[in-house]
């Protein structure tokens, strides 16, 4: 069986992950698929699973330490709206490959599995333990992954090497950046998530007072986006990033971004109004994702809130975050309730020998692109593995257009057939020579 159809086969099953919300015969049903498509890698390495989350490990001669963690997740988010495609048919089409999950993130998960299972048939034996580790809960913040984590900490297992999702190779990932470049990610931003509480008489809606809480949410809501209380800091992934762009892109904006360090303090006044994605690299965001008031329409609330969602760096990391948001909130005469804090990772570091032998591999395998550090504003599995793993990547070797990169979290997700194949190829060559 091809590749596209070991895809298109997973696709078919639908693993939508929900929280607070059983699924777990999605997933055994999905892993028996997977035992059937890949049964050399299911044969030779011993699987651990917790709960629906699977760790495998391929034991290696022992001649290289440091494991390598090849990670992709097995969950998918739903997939409402007008596909062309089905969004659980797997069509092989156009030379795509269709359907929820073909790029985030069953395509690189079957990339990985289809790497080893040839390696195996072929009677190759990794010089390390190569561990695959897939949780079925990474879109709604399973404990699948920390489990998979905890578990090698406990062993008293280290790798050298952790490479999740996150950045792909993507043309122009800046605006007028001309190339193909791997955006590998290496500093990954914490995620907090805050209530903001107003609290008032309530009452009949027929005679509102001033200050009612939904006002004055909507006042400190309003204060927030004209001041931002968040400051802008170029990092060194960032300059990092820039310095490594800035020769594609014509004029002076290319000249800036080349010399990012030196005009750091210019960039951090000016990024935030240009550029959201930038901005996002270099400060705390907050967000405001969802509102309660009362449950009559002609009632004023006694008690109404909206939730903020953080993604925080390290320069203003979650503590520091939580005191901004209460000393702002004060204001209003609001409250604030912690729902959950994560800090920000650790920093990979980008001159690191490891981080060179990625680059290696990737330049090895796709000879015209640029690989490239970058800051993530989203979030992953691996931040559970930053605890032991200083090298922890997150770097998908898929090439994707713009159309493909919307459609993540979108309609009509796809991924080309021939980035299949490269895909396999790269990870056939970490395993083989990292």
């Amino acid at each position: 069986m091809r590749p596209e159809e070991k895809l298109s086969r997973m696709i078919q099953c639908e693993t939508v992950s929900q929280t607070g919300i059983d699924n777990s015969h999605k997933f055994i049903a999905f892993q028996e698929v997977l035992r059937e498509l890949f049964p050399n890698v299911f044969s030779t390495c011993q699987l651990t699973k917790f709960g629906q989350a699977m760790l495998l490990c391929w034991k290696g001669t022992g001649s290289a330490e440091g494991p390598l963690v090849l990670m992709s997740h097995q969950d998918v988010v739903g997939a409402g709206g007008q596909w062309r495609h089905a969004p659980f048919s797997g069509d092989i089409a156009e030379g795509r490959v269709w359907g929820r999950g073909a790029v985030d993130t069953k395509g690189s998960l079957m990339c990985i599995f289809e790497a080893a299972e040839q390696l195996i048939a072929e009677g190759f034996v990794p010089e390390r333990d190569i561990f695959i580790s897939s949780s079925d809960g990474e879109e709604t913040g399973g404990d699948g992954a920390r489990l998979a984590s905890e578990y090698m900490k406990d062993r008293g297992i280290r790798p050298s090497l952790v490479l999740d999702e996150g950045g792909m190779i993507k043309q122009e990932p800046v605006k007028g950046a001309r190339g193909c470049f791997a955006m590998m990610g290496t500093l990954e931003k914490g995620t907090c998530n805050f209530r903001i509480v107003a609290h008032g008489q309530g009452g009949h809606a027929s005679a509102p007072g001033k200050g009612t809480p939904l006002v004055r949410l909507g006042q400190f809501m309003a204060g927030m986006e004209k001041k931002d209380p968040f400051k802008a800091r170029m990092n060194p992934t960032t300059a990092e990033m820039f310095r490594r762009l800035g020769p594609t892109i014509r004029g002076p904006l290319g000249f800036i971004m080349t010399h990012a360090a030196a005009f750091s303090p210019l960039l951090n006044r000016i990024l935030p109004s240009v550029n959201r994605l930038a901005a996002a690299m270099i400060k705390t965001t907050c967000a405001f994702t969802t509102a309660h008031g009362s449950d009559g329409l002609n009632v004023l609330p006694e008690r109404a809130y909206v939730t903020a969602n953080c993604r925080v760096i390290h320069h203003q990391d979650a503590d520091e975050t939580e005191r901004i948001l209460r000393k702002r909130a004060a204001e209003y005469g609001l409250d604030v309730e912690v729902i959950n804090k994560n800090h920000a990772c650790p920093v990979v570091d980008h001159n690191s020998p490891v981080f060179r032998k990625v680059e290696d591999i990737i330049r090895a395998s796709f000879p015209s692109v640029i690989p490239c550090p970058y800051a993530m504003t989203g979030g992953t599995d691996a931040k559970h593995f930053s605890s032991i793993c200083d090298n922890v990547i997150r770097f998908a070797p898929l090439e994707i257009d713009e159309q493909q990169y919307r459609s993540i979290h979108g309609i009509d997700e796809n991924i080309c057939v021939d980035t299949l194949y490269d895909g396999i190829r790269f990870y056939r060559k970490i395993i083989m020579y990292f």
